[in-house]
């Protein structure tokens, strides 16, 4: 797998910490906290976005990071909207840029696949920025596995490549399984998975009556409003409270025990949520209690659909 360092050499993190919520539900002081609390763990891979609470995402990051920046690997996304044209990635970049405060952005990503800008336009952007040396590392989020090959056989003719994908992958949702990962480790492609926490079904508290996103938001109940992966959260935090164990740590250190070492990204509003979640940074997921918290999940059926072929 493709092996991400800082601008000094640091190797990425185990886990990644996204900064979605600062400026959001997180509030200065809270962000700084959690910061620090990820900095105390081991954590050097910080990841935000051009939409992330309006920029105050990207902007009191830049505060966070500015001390050791060269020791950490900082990455951004663009193009969520207004398309992954060369105009709106470099419009939108040179403002993201501006808010983290930094000359060379170590990793951006195009934030999703835009159907109507041809992949070269937006390949050929990215390649610009890199030779430029404006970005270290080239990601794609959110993309399907041939919109990948697609644009890492594009960028092979602007002599650069896809280095690093975000999909959404944990416990409840493995489609990742099938054919991106698999891709990744054949194109030495880093992964970055998102919501490893399930939108919060797997910290258990909706299996103790609890509320959240999946109870206030349409797109998280739709998502994960299937009988069978309610299930999959109360065994896993039964299992949790078993070993003694927060369900957050065993989600989150089971999505970053995948045999392609993934390096899942957590997040928070405050660092009492966030803690379950560091705690993952240094657990040991042996390859028993990794099969046990597998097996409590639907697998996927592989990508040709033939299941005697296994």
């Amino acid at each position: 797998m493709k092996q991400l360092t800082s601008p000094d050499g640091t190797p990425a993190s185990r886990l990644t910490f996204g900064a979605m919520q600062f400026g959001g539900t997180a509030d200065a002081d809270a962000s700084r906290a959690m910061f620090g609390a990820c900095r105390g763990a081991g954590i050097t891979h910080f990841d935000t976005a051009y939409v992330y609470t309006e920029g105050q995402s990207e902007t009191l990051l830049a505060d966070m990071v500015a001390t050791e920046r060269d020791s950490l690997l900082i990455a951004t996304k663009v193009a969520y909207a207004g398309g992954a044209s060369r105009v709106n990635i470099l419009e939108q970049f040179d403002v993201s840029r501006k808010r983290l405060q930094l000359d060379t952005v170590d990793l951006l990503y195009i934030h999703r696949f835009d159907p109507d800008t041809p992949l070269e336009e937006t390949i050929d952007t990215l390649a610009h920025l890199q030779a430029q040396g404006a970005i270290r590392y080239i990601g794609v989020s959110n993309f399907a596995a041939w919109q990948v090959m697609k644009a890492q056989a594009i960028a092979a003719r602007f002599e650069t490549r896809i280095d690093v994908i975000q999909p959404m992958y944990n416990l409840v949702k493995r489609q990742a399984e099938v054919e991106i990962i698999p891709m990744c480790v054949d194109q030495h492609i880093a992964v970055v998975p998102y919501s490893p926490l399930g939108g919060g079904l797997l910290t258990g508290k909706y299996a103790s009556g609890g509320t959240g996103r999946l109870s206030t938001d349409a797109r998280y109940a739709t998502r994960y409003g299937v009988p069978w992966m309610h299930e999959t959260a109360r065994d896993l935090a039964a299992l949790a409270a078993e070993m003694s164990v927060d369900p957050a740590t065993l989600a989150v250190a089971w999505a970053a025990a995948h045999p392609a070492r993934p390096h899942p990204i957590i997040s928070a509003r405050s660092v009492e949520q966030l803690q379950p979640s560091l705690a993952a940074e240094g657990f040991d997921m042996t390859p028993d209690l990794y099969d046990r918290i597998t097996a409590l999940s639907q697998t996927p059926p592989p990508a040709t659909d033939r299941l005697d072929d296994r």
